[in-house]
């Protein structure tokens, strides 16, 4: 069975969580909990192409806030 996520053929938006953590969701089912529209809809190329280019820091929020509070002392 393909799952909906080896599809290339629909329209996936990019979904971002608290941490500033991104993914990919197709476009036709509703946004998970936890998860908010960050903006970008398309084929899942255009999508994951998105997502390279703005997620250059794969920490998550909070550990980025902390060392920068760690560094700051």
């Amino acid at each position: 069975m393909t799952s909906v996520f080896d599809r290339d053929d629909i329209e996936f938006v990019v979904v971002a969580n608290h941490e500033e953590q991104y993914s990919i969701w197709p476009a036709y089912k509703a946004i998970p909990e936890g998860w908010r529209d960050a903006g970008k809809r398309g084929l899942k190329a255009e999508c994951l192409a998105w997502i390279e280019e703005v997620w250059t820091d794969m920490r998550p929020l909070s550990l980025r806030q902390h060392m920068a509070a760690q560094a700051a002392r």
